[in-house]
């Protein structure tokens, strides 16, 4: 098993194409790369912490490759936006990968120069070694297959899924 810890925006999202991952074995939603020891959803939201919402990805490679779980990545937000994800601003929204071996980090920006292919703007995904991963509040987690009916779910995450569909169909559940 290989575990990822990926920021590409509000974690909801992630969380939400990552659940329907085939070889994904878990993903649980969190807070790293800020300052304070004990952050929350209040918190980091308010921008003091410096934390960034993330998605740690577990998978087994031997069902998804490390490839397709780190080009999803780039395909699941914009991460040539500085801080933002569409109507999110603030650091807590950061396009952000963290790694824990230099194996990781050499995969990520590999997968980070592949990327730079789909986007004409040039990708700021901050790429840094993983501090303290803090799991979010329960709420937080699998919050797409809880609450499908919510709006932020119909409206921001349905399409997202649509576009990881449309590029990795064989690696999703419906």
């Amino acid at each position: 098993m290989k575990t990822y810890v990926l920021g590409g925006g509000c974690f909801w999202c992630l969380d939400a194409i990552y659940q329907k991952t085939r070889g994904v074995s878990s993903v649980v939603s969190g807070y790293t790369g800020g300052f304070t020891a004990h952050p929350d959803y209040e918190s980091v939201c308010s921008g003091i912490t410096g934390h960034a919402e993330v998605v740690e990805v577990t998978f087994d490679e031997d069902v998804v490759p490390a490839e397709v779980i780190l080009d999803m990545f780039f395909i699941s937000h914009d991460p040539t936006t500085l801080n933002r994800q569409g109507y999110d601003v603030g650091t807590q929204y950061r396009s952000s990968m963290f790694y824990r071996t230099e194996e990781e980090r050499e995969e990520m920006e590999k997968a980070r120069d592949r990327a730079q292919a789909l986007w004409s703007d040039p990708i700021v995904t901050e790429i840094t070694r993983l501090p303290v991963f803090h799991r979010a509040e329960e709420y937080h987690q699998d919050f797409y297959a809880k609450h499908p009916e919510q709006g932020y779910c119909q409206v921001i995450i349905n399409p997202k899924l649509a576009k990881a569909r449309k590029y990795y169909a064989e690696w999703l559940d419906n």
